[in-house]
């Protein structure tokens, strides 16, 4: 039985995810069609639903992590402790849910919302450098570790705390019972968050690769096309299989540490080279302004003001956050064994958001710093950004040599990760997943990126396309996982 199940949701997973990459493939004219209706559907109509499950993530965990009964209660039996220690946990949970997208918007995103920001806000004024640091804030704070935290809790209870398997549906047995979760129940959610996590990573994939693409033709003049973009994916799907099947205490471990500690000597560099004193200031503020207008802006969809801005910004983040939480709060869990559940949410609500609060804070500067017409001129390439904005500034060429390295680690924590977790979905949640489903799991990904970048001119748009569509049913599933974490506390509290 067990094995029909796993093979019928192995099997399903895949047929569909070749499906969309074969017609990509053979009918492109119809598939950018496709992919824009639904777009345009989805955020018109359920803009609401994005703002409304990301608000109510955050508030649960605030209340779980900080105020509940259950606070003390370990992940795991009772005299369990951590398996990983605070700093490899962090740089492992940190390096799979935030990965290349940190390093490919940490100029573009700030530029963005300055020079085109909502309407009423005059470009390049002081009143859309504030609007930009507290949309970057907002977008790359607590809301998306929430996210990730109440997927990652359940299923981390679940798992270790009763010895369920590591599957999304599993964490509904509280709720629905062990007979309807082992049914076609289980069967669709665990199918539903397999699509998921290959839209959300694919995504992430394509800019990663064309950010690496841009970085090469800054440094040693590699032309940017399709051919040169197809050769990084196979070449790096090489690189991010091979430390999937290597494991974590050998490779994937190994590299996050290593993208942390470059990610802060990057940091630390720039804010001595570049405008110190801004830096500082504008996190500060940022900050105020961030904290002043949360609870508007976690509730904003642009009924008010401009919808198109909004479905092409904060809707399309919270979409692609639900669609990373399947991947990333499997890894998050499967990492997070002994941990109580006070220290778990605030090592992954609040450690991560912090840190990106200061990234943001420094490149975001670094390129509203500079005066109207060269950041324009900067932003006009969202994948070449950042090289063009290091490139005013000293020393611009050695770091941005470094930053290459790291968005390559970075490109290659987030695959090998997801590689990984793909594995133990498709293998019963086992914790030790084969080398072969790993491998499945990697070509496809790699496959996946390749024809969302092919399939039309504009490659970024198809691959946020993506995230989006491929997010919206696990929206309802990442809703349903607060009652029924909810009740199995409950049970485990009262036993």
């Amino acid at each position: 039985m067990k094995e029909k199940r796993h093979n019928l949701v192995f099997l399903i997973s895949v047929a569909l995810t070749l499906f969309i990459c074969i017609w990509g493939i053979a009918l492109p004219d119809s598939f950018t069609i496709a992919a824009n209706d639904s777009m345009g559907f989805l955020t018109e109509n359920f803009a609401w639903l994005y703002c409304f499950a990301m608000t109510m993530f955050v508030l649960f965990c605030i209340w779980i992590g900080f105020f509940s009964r259950y606070k003390n209660m370990r992940l795991g039996p009772d005299d369990s402790r951590p398996e990983y220690s605070n700093l490899a946990w962090f740089s492992m949970l940190f390096s799979a849910g935030m990965g290349v997208g940190l390093v490919f918007w940490g100029v573009a995103e700030p530029l963005n919302f300055f020079i085109f920001p909502i309407d009423g806000i005059t470009p390049g004024s002081r009143e859309a450098m504030k609007f930009a640091f507290s949309k970057v804030f907002l977008h790359w704070g607590i809301h998306p570790w929430a996210n990730y935290a109440v997927l990652a809790l359940a299923l981390a209870f679940i798992q270790f705390r009763k010895g369920k398997p590591a599957l999304i549906s599993s964490i509904f047995i509280p709720l629905v019972g062990e007979k309807r979760v082992s049914g076609w129940l289980g069967k669709t959610i665990d199918i539903l968050a397999l699509f998921a996590t290959a839209g959300g990573v694919a995504t992430s994939l394509g800019l990663g690769v064309l950010q690496i693409n841009s970085g090469l033709n800054f440094l040693f003049g590699i032309p940017e096309t399709r051919l040169v973009q197809l050769i990084l994916i196979v070449s790096l799907a090489v690189v991010y299989i091979a430390t999937a099947i290597a494991g974590i205490d050998k490779g994937i471990s190994f590299v996050s540490n290593l993208n942390v500690k470059i990610a802060v000597l990057v940091m630390i560099a720039l804010v001595i080279v570049g405008p110190t004193v801004p830096i500082l200031n504008n996190m500060m503020e940022g900050l105020g302004v961030y904290f002043n207008n949360l609870i508007s802006n976690s509730f904003a969809v642009g009924a008010f003001s401009d919808g198109a801005w909004y479905r092409s910004w904060t809707i399309f983040y919270w979409a692609w956050w639900v669609s990373w939480a399947p991947f990333t709060g499997s890894f998050i869990a499967r990492i997070s064994r002994g941990r109580t559940i006070g220290e778990f949410i605030r090592g992954v609500m609040l450690l991560p958001a912090g840190f990106s609060v200061i990234w943001f804070s420094v490149f975001g500067t670094l390129a509203l710093n500079l005066d109207f017409e060269t950041a324009k001129a900067a932003v006009a390439s969202t994948s070449t950004a950042l090289f063009t904005v290091l490139k005013q500034y000293p020393l611009g060429v050695p770091i941005s040599i470094v930053i290459f390295v790291l968005i390559c680690t970075f490109f290659i924590t987030s695959a090998n990760s997801a590689t990984y977790v793909l594995g133990m979905y498709s293998e019963e949640g086992t914790l030790s997943p084969s080398n072969k489903s790993k491998m499945v799991w990697g070509i496809l990904m790699a496959a996946l990126a390749a024809v969302m970048m092919m399939a039309s001119s504009d490659g970024l748009s198809m691959l946020q396309i993506l995230s989006i569509v491929a997010a919206f049913p696990f929206t309802f599933i990442m809703l349903a996982a607060i009652p029924a974490l909810m009740k199995g506390l409950n049970q485990e509290f009262s036993s």
